[in-house]
């Protein structure tokens, strides 16, 4: 794999804090994005105590050639246990804001969406001042599968759109950009109130005009929270990392979605999906909704 330069090059963590988190995860037996998906803000992460959720885990059903979560045609069955274990390990950690994402489940007739609200529901009883992301796939158009999960009334709704138009087909074989896009519009359009959130990957070939492009498709159906990192190649066989951007450049996106107006926009060679996700909860105080008990 190509030399990655200085600034992409983390510290190495303090393992004793790392591991009480570890600890915490094989004692309840639950997945994290962070080890399957080989984040490289791993160690800081888990320093602090924090952690994103993999549910329905650890294997895909669909194989992404820049995703490192294994691949299963045929995964095993939702196991009832996971929502009450995900919610104890939320209290054990004291988290204010949790995330929770889920690998893509097309083997399920509601692609894995009351799984989703069971983990929503169980830590609003166990934790009722955590604040919940829920990182979604794209449920195959499903929207009845999205209201269900909206429903639940998370705090957040995290969708990605991962990569530029162009690339889709290379990148994401089995997503479809308007169809990402629609699922942030519809979400928007029926729980005004739940903040959206999605993320692109650079690195991989794409333009600093069809960045900018996405960027302002984003914007269209009204996406709150942007996130903008460096895709890096987990292993050999995954795809290659076409160029490492500069740390300016994320600084000019930053700058640009901030003018078009996001409400934040964290772009840096680091930054993942819920890296620092925990700042939502200030961002909620500076532009506060109403929650009502109604979807639209």
């Amino acid at each position: 794999m190509t030399v990655k330069p200085d600034w992409l090059r983390v510290k190495a963590p303090q393992w004793e804090r790392v591991g009480n988190v570890k600890e915490t995860l094989r004692d309840l037996s639950l997945n994290t994005v962070c080890e399957e998906a080989s984040c490289p803000n791993i160690g800081e992460c888990f320093k602090a105590g924090t952690a994103t959720f993999l549910i329905m885990g650890p294997a895909c059903t669909r194989a992404c050639p820049y995703c490192d979560i294994d691949f299963e045609k045929k995964p095993q069955p939702l196991d009832p246990t996971e929502p009450s274990r995900l919610a104890e390990a939320v209290r054990r950690m004291k988290l204010n804001h949790v995330v929770i994402t889920s690998v893509n489940r097309d083997d399920l007739p509601d692609e894995g969406a009351s799984q989703f609200v069971r983990c929503i529901e169980a830590v609003r009883t166990i934790s009722p001042k955590t604040t919940i992301e829920v990182l979604i796939p794209d449920l195959c158009g499903n929207w009845e599968a999205l209201e269900i999960i909206l429903k639940a009334q998370p705090e957040v709704l995290n969708h990605n759109t991962e990569t530029v138009p162009r690339l889709y087909k290379r990148t994401r074989p089995q997503g479809d950009y308007q169809r990402t896009l629609e699922l942030l519009k519809i979400s928007r359009q029926i729980a005004p109130w739940i903040y959206t959130k999605s993320g692109i990957m650079v690195g991989l070939g794409e333009t600093d005009e069809e960045i900018r492009q996405v960027m302002q498709d984003l914007r269209a159906v009204d996406c709150d929270i942007l996130t903008i990192g460096q895709y890096l190649q987990p292993t050999q066989k995954h795809l290659k990392v076409g160029d490492f951007i500069h740390p300016e450049q994320f600084a000019g996106w930053k700058k640009y979605g901030e003018e078009i107006g996001f409400l934040q926009v964290v772009s840096s060679p680091l930054t993942r999906s819920s890296y620092h996700a925990e700042q939502v909860r200030e961002l909620m105080k500076q532009y506060p909704r109403e929650k009502t008990s109604e979807l639209i």
